[in-house]
C-alpha cells in the first residue's frame, strides 16, 4: 500500500507543507474508546491526540493526521490536516453541537430496504447532510429479493433523490453490485451510511471477499440487527476505500442551508425567483414557491418536509447565535472570570 491508495492527493500535500517536523502524515482508519488507529500505507500503529492537536477539530475516521512515534514511546497525534468534505450531524442532547462522523469522503452511500425500512422522508434528510458534507451522495436500495415490487420502491425514493442516482440491491444475488463498485475506484473514499438493519455489513463482506463485519440472522420480520459498533476504513480488493458506521437511529441536521437547496432543487429553483430576499415561502404575495404549490407544481407533502427542515435549520441558528451570547457575557463578567483562575 502506499498513502496514495489510501487516498492521499495533492491538496493533501499542499496542506501538509509546512508541518513537516511534526511528524509523517497517516490516515485515520479506526477508532475505538479514544484511541485512532493510523497508517501511513505501510503499516497500522495506535496513536491518540496529546492536548490539543493543530487544527481546530479532533480526529475523525478519514481524516488525515500528521503522526510522530518517539522511540519506546506510544504514537502522539500532532495535528489534523483540513478536511475536503465531512459528514457531520447535531451531537446528541440539549447543547447545539456539531459531531463530524467522518472526513475526506468522495461518495456517500445511503443505503435503505425495500422492506419496512424504507422512508422516503428519513432519506431526503440524510441527502441534506450528504450534499452539505462536500460529497456525492448515491442512494442504494438492498433487499430486492423481498419485495414484492422493488421498482415501485426505487420510484418512491426517486421522487426525492434530484440528483442523487438510486440503484437497486440484492446482495443475495449480486443484483446491483456492479453500479456498486463502479464508485470504489483506486484512491476513493466511500461513507455507507444507514439505519441499522439494511445490510451494510453484509455490502462490506461482499465487497471485502470475506466475513470481517459481524452479521446478525434476520427476524420473522426479514430485519436486520444492529452489529456494527465503531467506524473503521477498509481498503477493498479493488483500490477502493469503504468507511462502515454504526446504524443511525437519528440524524439531527447540522447546519446544511446548501445541503437543503441540493436535496430540493426544485424548490430551491423557484425560491431563488421570490420578491423577498428571506422569504419563508408560506404565504406572501410574490412567492414563487407557493404559486407552485397552489398550482399542483409542487407535491404538498414535499412541501412540508421542506418546511419542517427549514424550520429545524432555524431553530438551531437561533440556539446557536443564544450559546454564543452567553459565552461572550461570561467573557467579559468579572464574577466569571474570577471563578475561572479561583
Amino acid at each position: 500500500m502506499s498513502l496514495e491508495a489510501l487516498g492521499w492527493s495533492l491538496h493533501f500535500e499542499n496542506v501538509y507543507a509546512g508541518r513537516e517536523s511534526l511528524g509523517a502524515p497517516h490516515r485515520v482508519v479506526a477508532q475505538q474508546r479514544g484511541q485512532n488507529r493510523i497508517s501511513d500505507g505501510e503499516r497500522e500503529r495506535w496513536a491518540h491526540v496529546r492536548g490539543r492537536p493543530m487544527g481546530a477539530e479532533a480526529p475523525v475516521i478519514g481524516d488525515w493526521v500528521v503522526a510522530a512515534f518517539p522511540d519506546g514511546e506510544p504514537g502522539v497525534i500532532e495535528a489534523v490536516l483540513p478536511r475536503r468534505s465531512a459528514f457531520s450531524r447535531r451531537a446528541a442532547g440539549d447543547r447545539p453541537d456539531e459531531q463530524v462522523i467522518a472526513a475526506n469522503i468522495d461518495v456517500l452511500f445511503l443505503m435503505s430496504a425495500c422492506d419496512g425500512d424504507l422512508n422516503p422522508s428519513r432519506m431526503e434528510r440524510y441527502l441534506v447532510a450528504a450534499w452539505q458534507s462536500g460529497a456525492r451522495p448515491v442512494v442504494l436500495l438492498n433487499k430486492a429479493d423481498l419485495a414484492s415490487d422493488p421498482e415501485a420502491a426505487v420510484v418512491r425514493l426517486r421522487d426525492v433523490a434530484g440528483d442523487a442516482p438510486v440503484h437497486l440491491l440484492s446482495l443475495q444475488s449480486g443484483q446491483g453490485l456492479d453500479a456498486v463498485r463502479s464508485y470504489l475506484t483506486e484512491g476513493a473514499t466511500v461513507g455507507l451510511l444507514g439505519s441499522s438493519g439494511v445490510g451494510k455489513s453484509t455490502l462490506v463482506n461482499v465487497l471485502l471477499g470475506e466475513e470481517r463485519q459481524r452479521t446478525a440472522v434476520l427476524t420473522s420480520e426479514n430485519r436486520g440487527r444492529h452489529t456494527t459498533t465503531h467506524r473503521e476504513l477498509f481498503q477493498l480488493p479493488g483500490g477502493g476505500l469503504l468507511i462502515d458506521t454504526p446504524g443511525m437511529r437519528e440524524l439531527q441536521l447540522w447546519d446544511s442551508p446548501r445541503g437543503l437547496d441540493a436535496a430540493f432543487p426544485d424548490i430551491a429553483q423557484l425560491a431563488a425567483s421570490c420578491q423577498y430576499r428571506d422569504c419563508a415561502h408560506l404565504q406572501d404575495e410574490g412567492c414563487e414557491v407557493v404559486a407552485a404549490l397552489e398550482a399542483g407544481e409542487i407535491d404538498r407533502a414535499r412541501y412540508e418536509r421542506y418546511q419542517k427542515l427549514r424550520r429545524e435549520q432555524t431553530e438551531l441558528g437561533l440556539q446557536r447565535e443564544g450559546l454564543v451570547r452567553i459565552r461572550q457575557r461570561q467573557k467579559t463578567n468579572p464574577a466569571h472570570r474570577k471563578r475561572r483562575r479561583g
